[in-house]
């Protein structure tokens, strides 16, 4: 088992890693919206704080030596379903080769962003 970090993606926020490589297989930790340098949430809409974290997430699965092309499953947590199609939107520009998935809505996410997403990857 290895754990992976990047300076291109935020800082893990508790006591996790960016993700894990373990079985030729790489497991990421949940990306959020944030800006790897500032830690800062990057926009207050869907589909700006989509394609913040679709960064963070080829930004980690790089670090790891994969890429979203290689990904085989991932989660994704909205933070109200209402912003389902336009999630999709950003989504679907960056998973082309349509990995399998599960979306929920939750009550919260961390700092109170509006999306969250997982990925597992072949490395």
């Amino acid at each position: 088992m290895k754990a992976v970090h990047t300076e291109n993606a935020p800082a893990a926020i508790g006591p996790y890693s960016q993700a894990i490589v373990s079985g030729g297989m790489v497991f990421t930790s949940g990306q959020i919206a944030l800006d790897p340098q500032t830690g800062e949430i990057v926009g207050s809409d869907i589909e700006t704080q989509a394609e913040r974290v679709m960064a963070n997430l080829t930004a980690v699965l790089k670090a790891a030596g994969s890429d979203i092309a290689k990904t085989v499953k991932t989660t994704c947590f909205l933070a109200d379903m209402g912003d389902f199609a336009a999630f999709n939107a950003v989504y679907a520009k960056y998973f082309t080769g349509k990995p399998a998935r599960s979306c929920v809505a939750v009550k919260t996410l961390p700092k109170q962003v509006l999306v969250e997403v997982e990925a597992i990857a072949r490395v």
